[in-house]
Parts: structure tokens; sequence; C-alpha cells
């Protein structure tokens, strides 16, 4: 099933295969995305991709300075004939939630997205609604234009189990799409492969996959290094331990095993905390590379023996 998901999703969305599979382990580890790149890279195209290929509803809002919390969580609106407040839903109510340009609305629309991604809810007027399962965000930012944007707080940041970026296709790929193009292959043209009961299915596999107690003090051992780590203004939280242990298993899921070992770790350790440490001035100054110190800081952790 998960090899099918991934082929029909990169027929359309080219050249990627990487990004794709990390899109996949966050989507069955039960954690939401943050794709971040410049302007025509797919960002949005990968999303809809996405939703297309899985039989789930999808839900998409634009953010704009104007957007209001209302618009994401819904609002509570007064019927004259029966006299009572009726709760008319918001995108949230979508199993698949692109939220394009998240940096460009205020911080007050942004939080209203925080409850949704940690606890899977949203309360409206003291009432508490839960969200359709499986439920996953999918957050595009453009990280080289700041003007009228607000960056995410570091509390929202933590929430995503992963920062993406595309990065411009190679040759083939670039020379695949515009074939696609020409041809009219767009994603109205993305079959559904599964549907939400089989991804809640994989996911329960993922959670069966076998993480031992070495392999769990090898990951909390990464999270200590990075709060240890002097390039760094703050480490990694408790959340991301978690994320680190989810997305390992995941990782080791679609490699076709029931356990995880230090390569699945190291394979996404660099997605999972990019956007969890940020960097001190006097290390940007330098000009240090996040994933360049992650690497480097995974590099004195020691590995497991079994």
């Amino acid at each position: 099933m998960i090899r099918k998901l991934r082929d029909n999703i990169n027929q359309t969305f080219v050249g990627k295969e990487e990004v794709v599979d990390n899109v996949l382990i966050c989507l069955l580890a039960g954690g939401h995305v943050l794709l971040e790149d410049v302007p025509g890279a797919g960002k949005t195209t990968l999303a809809k991709t996405l939703a297309k290929s899985v039989t789930c509803t999808f839900g998409r809002i634009q953010f704009t300075p104007d957007t209001l919390p209302s618009d994401v969580t819904g609002l509570s609106v007064y019927n004259m004939k029966t006299g009572e407040f009726e709760y008319r839903e918001g995108v949230i109510m979508h199993q698949i939630l692109l939220a394009d340009e998240i940096n460009r609305t205020s911080p007050k629309t942004q939080a209203s997205l925080l409850e949704a991604m940690a606890e899977g809810q949203v309360t409206v007027d003291g009432r508490i609604y839960p969200l359709p399962t499986p439920f996953i965000v999918l957050a595009t930012q453009n990280p080289v234009e700041f003007l009228g944007t607000f960056p995410l707080p570091e509390a929202q940041l933590d929430r995503f189990m992963m920062r993406l970026t595309i990065g411009y296709p190679g040759e083939e790929g670039e020379l695949q799409m515009a074939r696609n193009y020409l041809n009219g292959i767009d994603t109205d043209h993305v079959e559904s492969v599964c549907n939400a009961e089989d991804i809640l299915a994989m996911r329960k596999n993922v959670e069966q996959v076998h993480i031992s107690d070495a392999l769990l003090a090898y990951i909390r051992g990464v999270i200590e290094e990075s709060r240890k780590e002097k390039r760094f203004v703050l480490g990694a939280s408790p959340r991301a331990f978690l994320h680190l242990i989810s997305t390992s298993r995941a990782h080791a899921y679609l490699d076709g095993r029931d356990f995880a070992k230090p390569d699945d770790v190291k394979a996404v350790a660099a997605n999972t905390l990019h956007h969890r440490l940020q960097l001190t001035p006097e290390a940007r100054l330098q000009k240090e590379d996040t994933d360049q110190v992650i690497r480097d800081m995974m590099y004195r952790v020691k590995l497991p023996l079994e």
C-alpha cells in the first residue's frame, strides 16, 4: 500500500522522491509538515497530490493578514428559528489541511492552529469539537520574503514534526515536469490509491515497530547533545524527542522493517530537529549551517552496541 501511494505521488510530483518519503513519514507517524521553500518549487502541488492520492477530505486556506481565527476553527451562529447558537465548521474540519503561506497571517490567527495540531480538537465558545482522523496539516511558507510576514513562534514550530525544503528539481525531473505540463497531466488527474482506513491501519503498524532500549538511549543522547551545543540558543524539547522516535519508526516501516536502527535516526534527525534549533547570533555571523551543526552533533553521540 505504501509503495502504491509513493509511486502515485511521484508520477505527478516528479524528481523529489526523498521529499515525498518524508511527507509520508509524517503522515504515518501522525505528525504535521512545514514546507519551506521559494515560490514555484511545488509546495502546493505536493500537498494537493497527497490529498488526491488518499480518499480523505481536503481543505485549503490561503492565509492573509486579515484572515481571522474563526475562518480556521469555525464559529457559533445564532439560528433565529430555533433560538440557539449552531456551530459552523471552519476549514480545520478536514482530514488533510493545506495552510498556504502560514507566515502571512497574524500571530492571533496562527495560534488558532495550536490546539488542533497538538490535541486533534478545537474549542469554540467553550465547546470542544474533535477533528476527523487521520488529521495532518501541511503548512507552506516562503523563507526569502519578509515584507508583510509574521514569523512563526517557537511554540508553533515545535508542533510541526518535520520541516522540509523541496529545492529545484534535477534536469531529468524538470524535463519530465515539462512533459507532464504539455500533456495536460496535473493534480486533477491524480487517482486515489488508498483511503483513511488504510492510513489508520498503517499508523497502527508503525506503532508496532520495535525500538530497543539501547536505541532509545541513543535518541535521548542526540536530544541531550543538542542542549549542550553552544551554537544553539535552545536545545530540542521533550516533544522533539518523541517526534524523533516516531519519525525513526516510520522510516523503518517505509524501509520494510519491523524494527528501527541508528540509520533510521540519522536519516530523519535533520528534518525533525532543524526548525526547533535556532543558531546563536555568533554562529549566524560565522555562517554556520544548522543541518551541518546537527550532523556534527550526532557524530559525538555514541552509537548503541546492540
